[in-house]
């Protein structure tokens, strides 16, 4: 999928006042990476993180931050565009080993050869220049350096109609429509308009390849039978796995 060239400020929708009070009561923001049902699976993904330096592409509320820390990690930078969300991440957050930075991953660098991890959930299917973000990735970690992020499926970013969420959520019937056709989506979630953008799963390996990484891990998440039953209003996820979860080594 070619990529602009040109930078632009990405929707910084969590700083929307409804949308972030609706955000604010999700499991995943009241109990943390616990609350995440795809949490397990990357944590496996992780390496041990003793001495390692983390960088948090989308950091939200500073969960993974401060796990990262409490892990060893010698240092963890968490950059997000929201200040909503950095606001309460520093008020969470009393531990001199993590930085939180305020900016756009639309136009974000970091320093080459700085990292030994970069980690990102749920924040790239947002970005519209993935490819200059990979770029800048790859150069920032140092080698043996891992890249590890969640994206929703393509699965749920394809379809064109914005209000096709509510309709799986009442467990309605609704085409997967206009996988191939890949770019911008704008959807109803929590609030009306929220712009998204679709790439294929395909898409996604090429950039990365083409941005120098060795795929190491990839894998369609979602719950088992058994998360299923515990927790019913997952059950829809087991007919479209909602994650898409993918590990990489810096060649």
């Amino acid at each position: 999928m070619p990529e602009p060239s040109e930078v632009r400020m990405a929707q910084n929708i969590y700083d929307d006042e409804i949308f972030f009070a609706g955000y604010s009561q999700l499991p995943r923001s009241i109990e943390g990476l616990e609350g995440a049902p795809e949490w397990p699976s990357l944590r496996a993904l992780l390496p041990p993180l003793a001495g390692r330096r983390v960088l948090d592409l989308g950091c939200g509320f500073g969960w993974f931050c401060r796990w990262a820390s409490h892990q060893g990690a010698a240092s963890v930078t968490g950059i997000d565009l929201s200040s909503r969300m950095l606001a309460r991440a520093k008020a969470e957050t009393q531990d001199p080993m993590i930085a939180y930075v305020n900016a756009d991953l639309e136009q974000f660098d970091a320093e080459a050869a700085t990292f030994d991890l970069v980690y990102s959930s749920l924040a790239f299917h947002y970005l519209r220049d993935l490819t200059r973000l990979l770029t800048n990735v790859h150069e920032a970690l140092r080698p043996g350096g891992k890249l590890v992020f969640s994206v929703e499926h393509p699965i749920y970013t394809a379809p064109r109609e914005p209000g096709w969420l509510t309709n799986v959520a009442g467990r309605g019937q609704w085409p997967v429509d206009g996988y191939l056709d890949e770019g911008a989506r704008s959807t109803d979630w929590l609030v009306k308009g929220v712009i998204k953008q679709h790439r294929m799963i395909g898409t996604y390996v090429d950039l990365l390849r083409r941005a120098g990484f060795v795929i190491a891990h990839i894998e369609e998440r979602g719950p088992s039978r058994e998360q299923a039953a515990s927790h019913p209003e997952w059950a829809p996820e087991r007919e479209r796995p909602m994650f898409l979860l993918l590990a990489c080594d810096r060649a």
